[in-house]
């Protein structure tokens, strides 16, 4: 008569490979919501018209602000020659020398040979190291309470660059500015995802936990499937 109960060594055979399912499962199921979790209104935020039918995303206008020395770049509409804006009183200005920012405590400091305009895009973003993830964040303005999400923390950045005049999608930044790498600002853009690094310190709004909100990160990402575009001149 044959046993009712199991063997030991025959049930831990048998749990290995569910075991080993389980974990492939998990890690599978772990790296499709890292992915997914980028895809958010970087690519369909309120700066696109989904009132068409025939054509349901029409992007905004990018209307980057070139300096009168730039040369003439291939721009979807190009504003006037202007320099960045003005930082409020309460901006602190913290520098180093040489020509690549810095890292401490979370806060970047600018190099002192980065052109002035670089320096007011570091100092600006600054202010935005405690705000969280906000999907949509930072689209109706540069200035949002609420939170800021990928595309809406590089067109906060670049604006204080005086290189964009409202914000917009990382749709649209994939042909902003020239394409490739830039001396001190270079942008990756995707369809569902955007980050910049600026004089060698990245700017991104993901992490090793998912969507953190807007934060300086030492080292660099992979640009695989973005496309590389820099402001003129920068």
């Amino acid at each position: 008569m044959q046993s009712k109960f199991i063997n030991k060594s025959t049930f831990k055979a048998s749990a290995l490979p569910m075991a080993l399912f389980i974990f492939l499962f998990s890690t599978c199921m772990g790296n499709a919501q890292a992915l997914y979790a980028d895809l958010g209104p970087a690519s369909f935020s309120r700066n696109w018209d989904t009132s068409s039918r025939s054509n349901p995303y029409v992007p905004q206008e990018v209307r980057q602000r070139v300096y009168p020395t730039s040369a003439s770049v291939a721009l979807i509409s190009q504003g006037p020659a202007t320099t960045s804006p003005s930082l409020p009183g309460n901006f602190s200005q913290p520098t180093v020398p040489g020509s690549r920012a810095v890292l401490r405590h979370g806060i970047a400091y600018a190099p002192e040979a980065a052109p002035l305009c670089v320096k007011k895009a570091i100092w600006a973003t600054n202010t935005l190291l405690r705000k969280p993830y906000v999907w949509g964040g930072g689209h109706d303005s540069f200035f949002d309470p609420r939170g800021y999400d990928c595309s809406g923390t590089v067109s906060f950045a670049l604006h204080y660059a005086g290189q964009l005049s409202s914000p917009t999608d990382s749709h649209s930044l994939m042909n902003f500015g020239e394409p490739g790498r830039g001396r001190w600002m270079t942008i990756y853009a995707g369809n569902g995802h955007t980050w910049m690094e600026i004089a060698g310190l990245r700017l991104d709004t993901t992490g090793n936990y998912g969507n953190e909100g807007p934060r300086w990160r030492l080292g660099s990402r992979s640009s695989w499937g973005y496309a590389t575009r820099h402001p003129s001149g920068l």
